[in-house]
């Protein structure tokens, strides 16, 4: 899939659907069809959706600016509509409204021109950038959720004048998204407001929890506009969700179960210097409830894992100057027949025969396959050769080595996470956990999970080996390969935020989240 292109929609030639634990973040073309259906099936009328909308935005508006003028700035499409609505319960709450238009009133039409013949007060005035620094707030209603790429003329004119106003202290509320973000993608390819708070409307966007998008959209408040629920087309189904509570339907531990039951996970990995991210990766997974743990390790060093970690054990494979060779093959696959899961690539090192190793053992390993670290930095442009294998594969990448994977510049992965991500999923024949505050888990089929972050604790060293280890126990329990990602990534996120509720974000470490994983698991509702 190139960069630019849109996924499609579940259905017939679609993603299957979400599963009940992921919240849809519809993309546009999802939205506008449920909107369509909404009116011409269900008798909604649009103007009656476009009030609902006004007035949720018109809240937040208040709460979010309590005193002052408000300038409204509207685009000509129902976005604008919208505003026109918002600016009409402003007035007649008594707030002082400058209400600003950038299309000509006669270019309006449709609910949008329905909604300015409500309207009360004095009518708009054409768009003035020089009275935006003057008010207390603005309400952005230029551009909808249909919008892409960079704005343009007019449009990028009030965007910018909105960002130097917002630059001075005043304070911003977008309606539906922020413009210049796309709503399908959180991709900002010009100029874009960024937001105090964003009212969005059914249900939010996936531009809004995903990088960069979710940098400009500040607080999200989902406002209900009175779309039923029940059976709807195909096209109107996202195939975007955020996670939720995805570690209800995990398997546990009973009375009756042994070590066996919890699954036995490899952690293949180290080499000299080190050797801390493959007993990370090793802690986290029994303490996500592996019954099973044995760390596959340079022999030169296998002294170090003996005395670091007493529930784990250890496997030591040949070796040159501390890093894993070819001749580990064979005695790894022999050990690896009784296993159910393998984490692959924590500190396994660069040296070009390591890489070698970890190519040879990620096509031939016959059980479900976490990559990560080095285990990823040696399949570098070779994405294909994940296709091949014949068990599930899960890659945990952050937005650097997906860029080394897919051959392509950091920045490109930082502008188009979304796409890029799909991209890597597609070519490599895996599930793909793209690491951030928005960490994404895509399947080759085309069903998105996104974290809801929120976790800066996370932000140390040693963490994405936390993460590697407690997706990999979820496999070796048998979990299915997407819901295992999406479960490990919610899991390490719970466990992130009890980390800095508990002892703060400041100084976390790796291994207090390792220690916090239990608890996440046993108390972790939603949040």
């Amino acid at each position: 899939m190139s960069a630019g292109a849109q996924p499609a929609v579940p259905g017939e030639n679609g993603p299957p659907a979400l599963p009940d634990w992921l919240d849809p973040l519809p993309e546009a073309a999802a939205q506008r069809a449920l909107d369509r259906w909404a009116i011409e099936q269900r008798g909604i009328a649009g103007i009656e959706l476009m009030e609902r909308a006004g007035r949720g935005l018109f809240e937040l508006t208040q709460r979010t600016i309590p005193g002052g003028t408000i300038a409204v700035v509207c685009g000509k499409g129902n976005n604008g509509g919208d505003g026109l609505v918002v600016a009409r319960l402003l007035r007649e709450a008594g707030r002082e409204v400058d209400l600003q238009l950038l299309p000509d009133p006669h270019e309006l039409h449709g609910d949008a021109l329905l909604a300015l013949g409500r309207l009360c007060g004095a009518p708009p005035r054409i768009f003035n950038p020089g009275a935006l620094v003057e008010v207390a707030g603005i309400v952005d209603a230029i551009l909808g959720t249909g919008a892409t790429g960079a704005p343009h003329g007019l449009v990028c004119d009030a965007i910018e004048a909105i960002a130097l106003a917002a630059e001075r202290g005043v304070k911003v509320v977008a309606c539906d998204v922020p413009s210049g973000v796309d709503g399908s993608t959180g991709e900002v390819a010009g100029a874009a407001v960024r937001a105090d708070a964003t009212a969005t409307f059914h249900a939010a966007k996936p531009g809004l929890w995903i990088a960069p998008g979710k940098q400009h959209a500040g607080t999200v408040e989902v406002v209900d506009i009175g779309i039923p629920g029940g059976e709807r087309p195909p096209e109107t189904v996202a195939s975007i969700g955020l996670i939720g509570n995805v570690l209800d339907a995990l398997p546990r531990r009973g009375a009756a179960a042994t070590k066996f039951d919890g699954g036995n996970v490899f952690v293949c990995g180290g080499s000299t210097g080190l050797t801390g991210a493959p007993s990370l990766a090793s802690a986290a997974a029994a303490r996500a409830g592996a019954g099973y743990v044995t760390v596959a390790v340079p022999a030169a060093l296998n002294l170090v894992f003996e005395l670091r970690q007493a529930e784990v054990m250890s496997v030591p494979l040949p070796d040159a100057d501390g890093a894993l060779v070819p001749d580990a093959l064979a005695p790894l696959l022999s050990r690896l027949e009784r296993a159910d899961a393998l984490v692959l690539g924590p500190g396994l090192g660069r040296a070009p025969a390591t890489g070698e190793f970890a190519r040879a053992l990620a096509a031939q390993a016959p059980l479900p396959l976490l990559l990560d670290a080095d285990g990823l930095n040696a399949h570098d442009e070779r994405l294909e050769l994940l296709a091949e294998r014949n068990a599930p594969t899960v890659l945990t990448p952050h937005g650097g080595e997906l860029a080394r994977l897919l051959g392509v510049d950091s920045d490109a992965v930082r502008a188009q996470r979304l796409a890029l991500a799909r991209e890597a999923a597609k070519r490599s024949g895996a599930i793909v956990v793209l690491k951030g505050d928005d960490t994404l888990v895509v399947e080759p089929e085309g069903r998105v999970a996104v974290s809801r972050g929120d976790a800066p604790a996370l932000a140390t060293a040693g963490t994405g080996d936390v993460l590697s280890g407690t997706i990999g126990a979820l496999l070796a329990r048998g979990v299915e390969p997407f819901a295992a990602a999406c479960a490990g990534v919610e899991l390490h996120r719970r466990a992130g935020r009890i980390v800095g509720a508990e002892i703060g974000v400041e100084g976390a470490i790796a291994g207090d989240v390792v220690a916090a994983l239990p608890t996440a698991r046993r108390d972790g509702a939603v949040g």
